[in-house]
């Protein structure tokens, strides 16, 4: 079917080559890897003030707290280039660092708001967020990235930054290493010192975060309740194009057949997958990407291939079949500029989902485990 192929980012042999598109099977131990190859990586800019294509002002009534990209330029002017100096040297030598660390800011922003409280571990108090199931696959990179870019950002200008926007920074470094836009980060979130209690955490982290089988009609409206447009939804999928994903979020629709829940499939990816993640007693370390063609590379062919049918989870295909994205999706898929923009706009708004208020220049102090 295919032969083994050794990829220029992590060493080791990790996929298929499946005509022109690629398959890995990637052990998560081994993309988690450590690597000494450089590798084709993009200078950060250094001037948080320069941001390309910008998003546009608009606030839904969600985003209480006004940000502002110059919230420390008298406090820590220097803090965009503090984190990008941890977030360069991870996207060179852990190249999972990037979809780990887009992922945790997703997940923090949608529960609760973007407060960092993801990144809470667990105390005498009990469980936190990131023990819930739902966040089960967070990739530990995405933790650690936070971890040293914290220090790094103490040591200079202690107990002023949150790791909120740490985390919202460090986002998009990895978006921009990748190959996508560079975009102005609004700042000024408080870290939240406490995670929702216990009794209703499990409950408050399900549904607030999608799922890997919601339909369209659920995705819309969960978007909405945090002030996020259709188009946004489809714009902030575009992530995927350098995400990975573990078997259990889509081994059922290799094996149920087309439904509406379940979406074709290209019958050469769908073999593939199947020799990788079995109907039960798969390997849980097993991982692949949601892009099958570039899977390193911020671009738009996570698009084009949701028009070929190379979407891996239920919710990306689905987004190429209903009525109210698929035009989005084509539109995104044949103008990577248009793609770039929207994403842009699309995590500005993300970003002031529910934000903490405090004095301004202050941080709520460092998130306990960071």
């Amino acid at each position: 079917m295919g032969q083994m192929l050794r990829a220029s980012r992590i060493k080791g042999e990790i996929g298929l080559s499946l005509d022109c598109y690629y398959l890995f099977k990637v052990d998560a131990k081994i993309l988690h890897k450590e690597t000494s190859n450089d590798g084709d990586h993009k200078n950060l800019v250094k001037d948080d003030t320069v941001a390309g294509v910008r998003a546009k002002d608009t606030i839904s009534s969600v985003h209480q707290h006004e940000l502002s990209a110059d919230f420390y330029a008298k406090t820590c002017p220097q803090v965009d280039n503090i984190v990008g100096s941890v977030t360069s040297q991870r996207h060179k030598t852990l190249p999972a660092s990037g979809p780990a660390t887009i992922r945790l800011f997703f997940h923090d922003c949608f529960v609760q708001g973007c407060d960092g409280s993801i990144l809470l571990e667990a105390g005498a108090e009990g469980k936190v967020e990131r023990q819930m199931f739902e966040n089960r696959n967070l990739g530990t990179e995405g933790f650690d990235t936070v971890n040293l870019a914290k220090a790094a950002v103490e040591k200079i200008c202690p107990g002023l930054v949150s790791c909120a926007d740490i985390l919202a920074i460090a986002a998009r470094d990895f978006v921009h290493l990748a190959g996508g836009p560079y975009y102005a980060v609004k700042k000024g979130r408080k870290d939240s010192k406490y995670s929702p209690s216990l009794a209703g955490l499990p409950t408050i982290v399900r549904v607030n975060l999608p799922r890997a089988n919601s339909t369209i009609t659920e995705l819309i409206a969960l978007f909405a309740a945090k002030g996020l447009t259709t188009t946004d939804l489809v714009a902030l999928s575009g992530a995927h194009t350098i995400g990975f994903s573990h078997c259990d979020q889509f081994v059922s629709r290799l094996y149920s057949g087309s439904t509406i829940e379940a979406p074709a499939m290209e019958p050469r990816l769908l073999q593939a997958l199947r020799l990788q993640c079995p109907r039960t007693g798969g390997n849980a370390d097993v991982v692949v990407p949601l892009d099958v063609v570039t899977p390193f590379e911020f671009d738009n062919e996570y698009y084009e291939g949701i028009g070929k049918g190379l979407g891996v989870l239920a919710t990306d295909q689905a987004l190429g079949l209903d009525r109210r994205t698929e035009t989005i999706v084509r539109e995104m898929a044949t103008d990577k500029g248009k793609f770039f923009a929207a994403f842009e706009a699309g995590m500005e708004r993300l970003g002031g989902i529910r934000v903490k208020k405090g004095k301004k220049g202050k941080s709520e102090g460092i998130v306990e485990g960071i």
